[in-house]
């Protein structure tokens, strides 16, 4: 007797270890199975590490499976009568698939299916309906499971109990106490990123003092702002985005040391969230300037701009660049061409240049170390715990139907908005508060030396530029008073910052 040639599906939701050993297990006893019946595997269809429950996740092998079903044979031309699975759930968890493996494996008549217990009669009047009722009962079934899952993850949350997976950089093995050489590597960078070094320049710094992930990799500027988002590093958990607070509406602290202080964390998210700073753009308007999120050789690139008027009367406005010529030794800055939205016809000797606007910012810094005020107490704070306050109360009355629908989600709306400015507000506070903790003390000294440990690097000094500058137009000098003979610091426009 000929053996009835099947395919089989076998299919794992999750495989954390990535050893495909859950398939694996499911594979031999799909082929007891059709050992036991007289059938013949001829060819097994397999997705691992893929839920058959989420929406929008494709399952290839599945959609594989099921055209060589309707065609009734491999691409290779050999006979497909049936198929074979260890349970229905592996196979599916939704009614439409349900139906659509139904519809593919029933085209025509003959067909057989089977799993670990028993075959199944798929041309049965009511196997449809019974299917479908298990696949939907499968699918709340995944939902309820799902819902366990995230109020037992939110719980242990809530106690402060430390995250399961792998050890965080900053903290040791037993992912509670700090590493004291890690945990001081991320105090600097904080205070280098508040101080404005780039992401870029504390990562350099990292990799010469070897530093690496915890999984080993070597450190970008992307699992650099990853590691600086994360609120375990002032003892704070964050669920779907929001950070995890208390029924008083206080932050949930965890059971692990923190390295920085919330302050501080608040204050390196108000850097990477602030909007864009200022620019100046055509016809003098004020604009968006993008931060620095590279290293830069220069020191006033995409901070000069062109003054050199149009034919229209409006100036040109393009963002200057550096060029270097070989009978030169200093570098120019110059607008760009024509081609690249400039309009090629002014030039600025760049040492000079570079000079001028560093004294003029050497001289607010040092009058900033003089007569710096200090920065008082945020004076919203009172208005933001008002407000979460209002919230709370506005939630209880609405659980006890005390207000209608309507007016809860209306009065829910406006508050959620001002507890969310108010806490950009307290956010940037804490900027201003950092920043004037940072020692600029002696930046002359550390502006120009090479050598000295806390000399400023090229990323810092562009932060202190664009803390003095919108922007510096620089205007065209006139004929025959070009910038490679003489340099006229009147030509150059600072537009300061109020």
């Amino acid at each position: 007797m000929d053996l009835v040639p099947v395919v089989s599906y076998e299919r794992a939701s999750a495989d954390k270890a990535k050893d495909e050993h859950t398939v694996a297990d499911q594979r031999k006893v799909n082929r007891r199975t059709a050992e036991r019946l007289g059938w013949q595997i001829v060819r097994s269809f397999t997705d691992n590490d893929k839920s058959a429950a989420k929406d929008g996740v494709v399952r290839d092998e599945f959609e594989q499976m099921l055209r060589v079903l309707r065609a009734g044979k491999l691409p290779d031309g050999t006979t497909v009568r049936g198929c074979v699975v260890v349970a229905e759930d592996r196979l599916v968890r939704r009614a439409g698939d349900y139906e659509r493996f139904i519809d593919a494996i029933t085209v025509v008549d003959g067909r057989v299916f089977a799993d670990a217990r028993d075959t199944k009669d798929l041309y049965s009047e009511n196997v449809e309906s019974m299917g479908l009722m298990g696949a939907v009962i499968s699918r709340m079934e995944v939902k309820k499971m799902r819902r366990r899952v995230t109020q037992w993850h939110r719980k242990r949350a809530e106690e402060g109990t430390i995250p399961n997976g792998y050890r965080p950089f900053g903290w040791k093995d037993d992912k509670r106490t700090l590493d004291p050489t890690q945990s001081d590597a991320i105090r600097q960078a904080v205070k280098q990123l508040i101080a404005g070094h780039s992401l870029n320049s504390i990562v350099m710094d990292w990799q010469r003092q070897e530093f690496v992930t915890t999984r080993g990799n070597a450190w970008t500027p992307q699992t650099l702002k990853q590691l600086l988002r994360n609120p375990r590093l002032c003892g704070w958990r964050r669920i779907k985005g929001e950070i995890l607070k208390d029924a008083n509406g206080a932050a949930v602290v965890g059971q692990w040391e923190a390295v920085i202080t919330p302050q501080e964390w608040e204050a390196v998210q108000a850097i990477f969230d602030a909007r864009r700073g200022k620019q100046v753009g055509e016809h003098g308007v004020v604009g968006d300037l993008p931060h620095d999120f590279r290293e830069h050789r220069y020191l006033l690139t995409s901070i000069l701009r062109c003054g050199r008027p149009r034919e229209d009367g409006t100036l040109c406005m393009a963002k200057l660049r550096v060029a270097q010529h070989p009978d030169f030794d200093h570098h120019v800055y110059q607008c760009r061409s024509r081609s690249y939205g400039g309009c090629g016809r002014l030039a600025r000797r760049g040492d000079k240049v570079d000079e001028y606007i560093t004294e003029a910012v050497l001289a607010k810094l040092e009058e900033r170390t003089v007569t710096a005020p200090e920065v008082g107490p945020w004076a919203g704070a009172s208005n933001l715990e008002e407000a979460e306050e209002q919230l709370r109360e506005l939630r209880q009355h609405w659980h006890m139907k005390k207000i209608s629908n309507p007016l809860f989600f209306a009065e829910a709306e406006r508050l959620e908005a001002e507890i969310a400015r108010l806490t950009t507000e307290r956010e940037r506070h804490s900027v201003a508060v950092q920043r004037a903790q940072a020692d600029i003390t002696d930046v002359r000294r550390r502006w120009f030396s090479e050598t000295d440990d806390d000399r400023l690097d090229m990323s810092q000094k562009r932060a202190y530029v664009r803390e003095a500058f919108h922007a510096i137009i620089v205007h065209p000098v006139g004929q025959g008073n070009g910038s490679r003979s003489t340099f006229d610091h009147s030509k150059l426009e600072p537009i300061w910052r109020a």
